[in-house]
């Protein structure tokens, strides 16, 4: 099948929810466009929204915070794991995720900075988690302090709890803001869909199993090195494989897009998808603001080469080397990324504090009216009473 890059670009944003109306709305459709996806990466950073609600917020209509935290702490039909990186994805797929020939190795790495000093504390952990139910780290009698993440000191409770965690023994009970409180694995997930039959029997069939649910995470992939696959460990050959084994299955078809050279892929499952968009020729407009470890963005070389526009969370970044800011989030109006903006929470108001065009040109027309209604959803997303427009060297861009 040959697309155009319109026909791409409309595809992967319908794909994602962002294309036209929302197709999403409450909670029951968290949960819908969690599953259609497989995960949501999480980050803990809150600038102005954490990076998962930021992706709820630019898909579901009527978003709020809590609808997250009923489907993962009370309903428990999401979960907070390991997939790509830290993720939020459908309880029922926790089995496969739970795999050891999956996390076997990222466990043993996190485990063996904490060494024999967590390893002795473990039995003092789980039996506190027998006792109480859920604990979490300052509620464990231990001061003393090791070595972990990045080479930052922190409690050897804390170090303890994640590397139980990092293991699958060990789930994430509930959170109070960035405190998380950890229970049993086995007492808090229902025993029917831990004992689930693994969706694979072969390695063969893992890789291709994982590769098919990062394909529909993002919504087409190349064969190509993509940060999409972060944490697979495939090899190119491995790699080659698994699209070649999805293929014949019938899982996965290729399309040509106009001025890529490799071809892309979509789910079998995605085709209905794909059609309506072939179908359909026009689109109301509307603009969201992207989290930084969106779906949608996570191969950034693709979205380069589909929409023209390159994007680096510079978080990282020195400040003096960064080109917009540690948090800039693109914007997203119809089927273009028009810009960035920088947004703050000051005193129950939601300020833009910096504006950042793609082509130095203002959001006129449709897109100012469509900028105005996202900050306004943003703004209630925060539980901010407003949006402020701070008077920045760019503000004219609006």
């Amino acid at each position: 099948m040959k697309l155009n890059n319109k026909q791409a670009r409309q595809f992967l944003l319908r794909h994602h929810g962002l294309l036209g109306q929302h197709i999403y709305s409450g909670k029951d459709d968290i949960l819908s466009f969690v599953r259609s996806v497989g995960c949501i990466q999480y980050d803990p950073v809150d600038v102005c929204g954490r990076n998962a609600d930021i992706v709820l917020n630019s898909r579901i209509k009527g978003y709020k915070k809590e609808m997250l935290a009923e489907l993962l702490y009370k309903d428990r039909l999401l979960v907070d794991y390991f997939d790509k990186n830290l993720s939020i994805f459908p309880v029922e797929a926790l089995p496969a995720l739970l795999d050891k020939t999956t996390i076997g190795g990222f466990a043993e790495a996190y485990e063996s900075r904490g060494g024999d000093a967590v390893k002795r504390i473990e039995p003092v952990i789980r039996k506190l988690i027998e006792e109480r139910g859920h604990i979490s780290a300052g509620e464990v009698d231990i001061d003393k302090t090791i070595q972990w993440h990045w080479g930052i000191m922190t409690s050897l409770p804390r170090a303890a709890l994640e590397s139980m965690y990092y293991r699958g023994e060990l789930i994430i009970h509930h959170k109070t803001g960035t405190n998380k409180s950890y229970s049993l694995m086995k007492d808090t997930i229902p025993a029917e869909i831990l004992s689930a039959v693994l969706p694979f029997s072969t390695e063969e069939e893992r890789l291709a199993w994982h590769l098919k649910r990062r394909i529909g995470a993002v919504g087409m992939l190349w064969n190509k090195p993509s940060d999409s696959l972060l944490g697979l460990n495939m090899k190119a050959a491995e790699r080659t494989v698994a699209f070649g084994k999805l293929i014949a299955d019938g899982a996965i078809f290729g399309v040509e897009v106009d001025g890529l050279r490799d071809p892309l892929y979509i789910r079998e499952d995605d085709r209905e998808v794909l059609e309506a968009v072939l179908s359909e020729k026009t689109y109301e407009p509307r603009a969201e603001f992207i989290a930084p470890l969106d779906n949608l963005i996570w191969d950034r070389k693709l979205i380069a080469a589909l929409f023209g526009f390159e994007y680096k969370w510079e978080i990282y970044t020195p400040k003096e080397k960064r080109k917009f800011s540690a948090y800039a989030l693109p914007v997203l109006c119809g089927d273009v990324f028009i810009g960035r903006v920088e947004a703050v929470r000051k005193d129950r108001q939601l300020v833009i504090e910096n504006i950042w065009s793609e082509n130095g040109k203002p959001f006129g027309g449709r897109f100012k009216a469509a900028f105005e209604k996202c900050a306004d959803r943003f703004a209630k997303l925060n539980e901010c009473a407003g949006t402020k427009l701070i008077q920045c060297e760019r503000a004219e861009l609006i």
